[in-house]
């Protein structure tokens, strides 16, 4: 029997709330379900418990994981030549194809039951990262296969036949995989692809079976060119009623051999210049057996779950790890250049306008590989963090964009002319790809982080939902008055607790004995609880009209991501031993993330339809301007760190730059290390006012030291120095450069000779 308050009290907010809230489809319902929920919902309770964060172990390689890294990638790097693949032979070499398949390249995620290298996550993202050094086009066409595709939804779900056969080929590179996704004319929206499989009957291997006839047009998929077994998404139909009553069956994945008539794939795409190996794939009335479905016909119908769940993986890892790549080398190569190069007589490090650059590069350096660190304990763990895994994505490649972006600048004209010695502009190049594949940012950012991650996430959200989507209309009620008042008693702690952590700037709230850190704990404590209130206030007041305010949506999910990013840096700075030399790209990366916090959390408040609300919030959680952001003094310390040679700027950098073996990388780390052993002996001569000529022979120097200034000078103008070609040279990349110029109607051979000179 339904109790007073469930008949009296909460009857009417359910009839309202069932009413407000629109039924969930199967795809919605999916997508909810995939992968886990972890330290993100910490976060959304407004009151985090950070003994979780610090149990966490840190992500270590095993001595086999380190020994391939040492080894094969090393070795793998030395065989690339990104420029030549990217401008001339638009390919890998084929030894470095070779050396793919058979060093296990393309099987890291597989079990070693299975003939795969069954690498961890932080391994498969070192191996990802350190590649993406050397060259953008490598690096993807390893984290594909191990990414989103066969590989991973075989592994997950696949049939025991399936994974015995398809497995072991995946993993030695016998079959090269590809996953069709992306429609021609669905794009970001997979529910509304049109690629369509209908059940029925025929032929396969001489013998009549019942099977899919499968017709799709797909594009943006990398390896379609070269791939010999298609993972494809599709919507199942049984209009003829084969399998049983339902005829929309909808998304399901299947294997489909690209040998079977009617497959097209071998026509590509440019992607950014970047010659990976992508293109478009159809299909003609393509047969296929049922038990080609990724786990067999009991699957049929549950691609949506599946992709979701696969997602979840791999989209934290992949292109997270490539976009923490470029902002680490970011930093390290651009400390480095503004040691090395000298303006107006002075190095031009020393510049506040490029200190504002590097300061940025190294907080986003120290932080963003945090995260990538925190994220891949979390799959280690064997969590399937799907909010998670989007903020990384989004927040690792949107940040990679700016990394580069300040590289760029920094660099100037060394980083415009593009040649062999450029290690920056392949990068640049590469990074709309980053932000558009795995999930656009756009749509990751305004329906993803927050859509997903505020019922996931939230205490009682999903709890209170799952009730509403009850049929049975007592059940329901029974079910929502135990949610909805577990939820009230939530959001009225929450309402306190973030009025009292705002007025005293979050100065008691709980937190570790964390030394020097310990107020960032406290402060992101007292942001956590004015997020929590703000999110319980967007629900309450917008409903499921929530879902269609995506500028809101967006700045919601901006500061759960922010909260998560801070948060990964305190853990980093913990598991490091507390170094005190990193506490200010600790502090920048904060002083960063509370501004942002503080602004979006306003945004928000403003752009709320409910005046009331906004006026409560604004009373309760005091967005205001409070946080300043990162002073110029911690800026120009933070710049410090990666100009000078030190053991911060290693960690803050990975020591990704000494073992990318880019040509121009490896230049720029001997004249760096040449410029810091010489810069005793040009302080002597800046400090006498003399020439090195002048100084030699007013005995300053010896004649051992000029020949060392020489050789570094030498060096120096090798670093600064960018590619030339001549003409006969650019026909190798321009076809017609070296051409007469051909007549243009109209005008006579006199004019265009002059227009010529």
């Amino acid at each position: 029997m339904p109790s007073f308050r469930a008949n009296y009290i909460t009857r009417p907010i359910h009839r309202w709330a069932k009413g407000a809230l629109p039924a969930l489809s199967d795809t919605e319902r999916e997508a909810l379900n995939a992968g886990d929920v972890w330290w993100e919902a910490e976060l959304f309770s407004g009151n985090p418990d950070w003994d979780i964060l610090r149990a966490v172990k840190a992500p270590k390689l095993t001595a086999e994981e380190q020994a391939f890294i040492d080894g094969p990638c090393h070795e793998l790097c030395s065989m690339i030549d990104d420029w030549t693949i990217n401008q001339e032979t638009a390919d890998l070499p084929p030894e470095v194809w070779k050396f793919l398949r058979d060093k296990g390249f393309f099987g890291m995620i597989i079990p070693k039951s299975h003939g795969g290298l069954e690498f961890s996550a932080f391994a498969h993202s070192e191996v990802v990262r350190f590649i993406s050094t050397r060259s953008v086009a490598v690096a993807v066409t390893v984290m594909v296969p191990n990414s989103l595709g066969p590989g991973e939804l075989l592994h997950q779900f696949g049939t025991a036949a399936q994974q015995e056969y398809w497995l072991p080929r995946l993993a030695d590179g016998r079959e090269l995989p590809a996953f069709g996704l992306t429609s021609a004319e669905a794009g970001s929206d997979a529910g509304a692809m049109v690629d369509e499989g209908i059940i029925c009957k025929g032929q396969w291997q001489g013998e009549e079976v019942l099977g899919i006839r499968l017709n799709w047009a797909k594009r943006y998929i990398t390896l379609s060119p070269v791939c010999t077994v298609l993972g494809l998404a599709f919507k199942l139909r049984d209009p003829d009623g084969l399998l049983g009553d339902t005829e929309e069956i909808g998304i399901t994945c299947a294997l489909v051999p690209t040998d079977l008539e009617g497959v097209e794939t071998g026509r590509r795409h440019i992607p950014s210049s970047t010659m990976f190996m992508n293109g478009p794939t159809t299909g003609k009335d393509v047969f296929i057996p049922l038990e080609n479905i990724i786990g067999g016909p009991d699957y049929a119908g549950r691609g949506w779950m599946m992709l979701m769940s696969a997602l979840a993986a791999g989209r934290g890892i992949s292109l997270p790890s490539m976009g923490c790549a470029a902002i680490a080398l970011s930093a390290h190569t651009t400390g480095a250049y503004a040691r090395i190069r000298e303006q107006f007589r002075l190095p031009i490090g020393k510049f506040g306008g490029v200190q504002m650059r590097m300061g940025k590069l190294a907080a986003d350096a120290y932080s963003m590989d945090a995260a990538r660190h925190l994220t891949c304990a979390g799959l280690d763990e064997g969590t399937a963090l799907s909010v998670i895994s989007a903020i990384m994505k989004a927040h690792a490649t949107f940040r990679m964009r700016e990394a580069l972006n300040d590289a760029m600048d920094v660099h100037s004209g060394k980083a415009v002319i593009d040649g062999p010695s450029n290690y920056l502009l392949p990068l640049y190049r590469a990074v709309p790809i980053g932000i558009t594949v795995e999930g656009a940012n756009i749509v990751t950012r305004s329906l993803i982080i927050f859509g997903q991650g505020s019922i996931r996430a939230h205490p009682h959200m999903l709890d209170n939902m799952m009730a509403l989507q009850e049929p049975d209309r007592e059940r329901s009620l029974e079910a929502f008055d135990r949610s909805v008042w577990a939820h009230i008693g939530h959001t009225t702690k929450t309402l306190f607790r973030a009025w009292g952590r705002a007025l005293t700037g979050g100065r008691f709230a709980p937190a570790p004995d964390a030394g020097d850190a310990t107020h960032i704990y406290r402060r992101l404590g007292r942001w956590s609880a004015a997020y929590a209130l703000t999110a319980d206030f967007c629900f309450l007041t917008l409903g499921g009209a929530l879902k269609r305010k995506e500028m809101i949506s967006t700045r919601m999910g901006d500061i759960l991501s922010e909260m998560y990013i801070i948060s990964a840096a305190l853990k980093r700075w913990d598991d490091e031993g507390r170094q005190e030399a990193d506490l200010p790209v600790l502090n920048y990366a904060a002083e960063a993330g509370f501004q942002r916090i503080q602004t979006a959390l306003d945004d928000v408040i403003v752009n709320l339809p409910a005046r009331w609300a906004a006026w409560v919030l604004r009373a309760i959680t005091w967005p205001g301007r409070r946080e300043k952001g990162p002073s110029d003094a911690l800026v120009e310390a933070c710049s410090d760190l990666i100009y000078a040679p030190s053991a911060a700027r290693d960690r803050i950098t990975g020591g990704i730059g000494g073992g990318c073996l880019h040509p121009g990388i490896t230049l720029l780390n001997e004249c760096y290390a040449e410029v810091n052993a010489m810069a005793p002996v040009m302080k002597r001569l800046r400090e006498a006012r003399k020439t090195p000529q002048e100084g030699l022979e007013a005995g300053i120097l010896s004649d051992a030291e000029m020949e060392q200034i020489a050789a570094m000078q030498d060096l120096v103008s090798r670093v600064i120095a960018v590619d030339d070609f001549t003409p006969d040279e650019l026909t190798r990349y321009f076809n017609d450069f070296s051409q007469p110029i051909r007549s243009r109607e109209g005008e006579s051979e006199a004019t265009q000779k002059e227009a010529a000179q």
